[in-house]
């Protein structure tokens, strides 16, 4: 089983050089060596429909994101909580004008697992997507107070007060998500000029540590 694992990645990774590189037939068929090695791999199923949404997007063929969608659904039978699929399969179910569907599997998620933050953010996200900014800012919320450190949450919540106009609020939840994940380069420079709009001379609390929105297509992973 330790071989087939392996040899599972060596498939994923290369399938994801090739996706990365645009080269998505020959990705597929890595992928799906990938999964005839192991599969069990919940990852090699996402990266499949990873590569037929995004064909199916390209060129607008309905088949391809029929099988994405197969290929979605196949990885949640193998890992019933998998971030990036679910966020994925909302995505093209909303896509397909399908909004009532993507919110009902993300509200299923969230269900089965209430003291998991994951679930909550990303069903803020699809909230906003459908312009619903107070039951985006409850998800956030809901997700803060069963995990503090859920940095994707703090930086959701910090665009909201953004947009909102209360920059200083938006600093302390940009400055927290941060805190928890500092290899966010865009969300430092946000932060950054929000700093310098407010003047050198502005306080804010300071964010405390921690213990070390849709977008079309989805990104493969080994």
């Amino acid at each position: 089983m330790a071989g087939c694992r392996a040899a599972s990645q060596v498939q994923n990774a290369q399938g994801v050089r090739q996706f990365q590189q645009g080269q998505y037939q020959a990705a597929i068929q890595r992928f799906q060596k990938a999964v005839a090695s192991d599969p069990n791999n919940a990852n090699s199923y996402y990266n499949l429909a990873s590569a037929y949404h995004r064909l199916g997007d390209l060129n607008h063929r309905q088949e391809d994101l029929v099988q994405a969608e197969n290929y979605y659904n196949q990885c949640l039978d193998h890992d019933q909580n998998h971030r990036d699929c679910y966020r994925a399969l909302a995505v093209m179910l909303v896509e397909e004008h399908r909004s009532q569907e993507a919110l009902r599997l993300l509200e299923i998620w969230a269900n089965h697992n209430p003291t998991s933050s994951a679930p909550k953010v990303e069903l803020a996200r699809l909230y906003q997507e459908f312009g619903q900014r107070d039951a985006s800012r409850a998800q956030l919320l809901e997700a803060l107070s069963v995990n503090p450190y859920d940095s994707q949450a703090s930086a959701a919540l910090g665009r909201l007060y953004e947009e909102d106009g209360n920059q200083s609020q938006a600093l302390v939840n940009y400055q927290r998500s941060l805190g928890q994940n500092s290899f966010q380069p865009e969300l430092a420079a946000r932060a950054d000029s929000i700093r310098t709009a407010m003047g050198t001379n502005s306080t804010v609390p300071p964010a405390p540590g921690s213990p070390r929105m849709v977008g079309t297509g989805s990104q493969p992973r080994y």
